[in-house]
């Protein structure tokens, strides 16, 4: 059946879009974070167990990015995205049906993957679209969806720990929820676009330029990861905050959400490599508020950076090196998100043996700073070498 590319408006792919972030990312990964303490005291989840199904649901996102990095056919790209969608809700659904590790890690793996077709491929299609049918290329908007799908899991989790459900019964709940977002994202999928033409030749950038730039998204995956997959477990950690940790993730969610638009009017004024800087900045501010300072305010304002600046950095990063390869960028965006994956598969894996073994964060959250402050430097030789 052919794709009704020419009904559709501008508003419905964007809103299609959104609400494919929000059940591939929002609830396929980030309903982990929020339910995390209760796996923990309910289904007799380890912390370092934790963070390795963390690493595992990032070895999935990075088994996409390879994948988004290698199909060139259209085709093949619309078809894997249009597939995640209802596998997201599956896979949902699927971690609470069993208490067995491996099921769990299964279910990682694979909302890794659908992650991945809603973030680079979904995002590839929704820009082609825009761009085919003479309209901005308004990806900003787009990204909403991340933030949104962190305030959805954040609220869900809220509201069934209200009603008194347990860990599984909450997964399931966000599986329904789920259905409200399949829907839309479905009917409003951007179609299949035709077969992509040579782009114009542009002056592909240096080796030194991509590593630098590589390394600086590893970075900023390590510091993105460990405060995904531990910002509640870190809040609920200290002992007169019990209980206040999914007020953190709810601010994560409403920091993200507008962050973008920000984002892109500092860069117009400090360039991108500035305005990246100013964000790794303010992101280790917020890595270290909560073991600097004590209390629910410290707690609340390091999640509200977080969640300001992490959008940032993803969204100026993938810009930054999609112009700079206009041959390709789609590609070049995939590429460059291996190493961001690297970062997230080895970091919660470590960080959670890192808090088994001292009993406390403040080692592993010192670590996720000074990551973050080498992404600076590497930042300031990416301006020199532009200069």
């Amino acid at each position: 059946m052919p794709e009704p590319e020419s009904r559709l408006q501008a508003w419905q792919v964007l809103l299609g879009g959104i609400c494919a972030l929000v059940l591939t990312i929002g609830l396929a990964r980030f309903a982990y974070t929020p339910l995390l303490p209760l796996m923990h005291a309910q289904a007799g989840l380890g912390v370092a167990d934790g963070g390795l199904l963390a690493a595992i649901n990032y070895a999935g996102y990075m088994s996409g990015a390879l994948l988004a990095a290698w199909i060139e056919s259209p085709a093949w790209r619309q078809r894997l995205y249009v597939w995640g969608l209802p596998l997201a809700l599956l896979i949902t659904a699927l971690m609470g049906w069993s208490t067995s590790f491996g099921v769990w890690a299964l279910s990682r793996y694979v909302g890794g993957l659908c992650g991945a077709a809603g973030m680079l491929l979904g995002s590839g299609l929704v820009q082609g679209w825009l761009i085919r049918s003479g309209r901005r290329p308004e990806l900003g908007i787009y990204f909403i969806g991340l933030g949104l799908g962190i305030v959805v899991s954040a609220l869900g989790a809220m509201g069934m720990t209200r009603l008194e459900l347990g860990w599984a019964a909450q997964w399931q709940g966000f599986a329904l929820l789920g259905l409200a977002f399949l829907l839309p994202a479905w009917w409003w999928r951007p179609p299949v676009p035709p077969r992509a033409t040579q782009a114009a030749a542009g002056a592909a950038p240096s080796r030194r330029w991509v590593g630098l730039m590589a390394a600086a998204y590893f970075c900023g995956g390590w510091g993105f990861v460990v405060n995904a997959t531990f910002t509640v477990a870190i809040v609920e950690k200290q002992p007169l905050l019990a209980g206040q940790g999914p007020w953190a993730w709810l601010l994560v969610g409403l920091a993200s959400t507008p962050a973008v638009f920000v984002w892109d009017r500092i860069a117009r004024r400090t360039g991108d490599v500035g305005a990246l800087l100013i964000a790794f900045g303010l992101q280790i501010c917020g890595v270290l508020l909560p073991v600097l300072a004590s209390g629910l305010v410290a707690a609340l304002a390091g999640a509200l950076l977080y969640g300001a600046t992490f959008i940032g950095i993803v969204s100026l990063t993938l810009a930054l090196v999609g112009r700079h390869s206009p041959a390709n960028p789609g590609k070049a965006m995939a590429r460059l998100t291996l190493s961001y994956g690297v970062a997230q598969v080895s970091a919660p894996a470590l960080t959670g043996h890192m808090v088994e073994a001292s009993g406390s964060f403040d080692a592993a959250v010192w670590l996720t700073a000074a990551v973050l402050a080498a992404g600076m430097l590497l930042l300031v030789a990416v301006r020199r070498q532009e200069a």
